[in-house]
């Protein structure tokens, strides 16, 4: 594991110098990755908490439970329908707010 001595340092300089600028294809994939994983997390910590195997939350969704456990790995990144299919099988609400200026 990596460390840095408690030294702070701005993370957004530590990505550019290892994965390139925004917008690079070598940044926008470490992103992507990024963003699967976050979701992946996401969805695996609310199908636990509502207590529903993979399976049953492939049948609420009319999926298969290969395709659950590729989404919780941050193997496949689901569509926003289907991320919203999900959360609305598990009895969760998703809330869109535009930001107070």
């Amino acid at each position: 594991m990596e460390t840095n001595n408690h030294k702070l340092v701005d993370y957004s300089a530590v990505l550019e110098q290892k994965y390139g600028k925004p917008g690079t294809p070598e940044r926008n994939r470490f992103d992507e990755e990024a963003y699967a994983f976050y979701t992946s997390q996401i969805l695996l910590d609310a199908r636990k908490e509502a207590k529903v195997s993979q399976q049953e939350l492939a049948s609420r969704i009319g999926s298969t439970k290969s395709y659950i456990s590729r989404i919780e790995n941050g193997l496949v990144m689901p569509s926003v329908a289907t991320f919203y299919r999900i959360m609305n099988a598990l009895g969760m609400r998703i809330e869109i707010l535009k930001p107070i200026m």
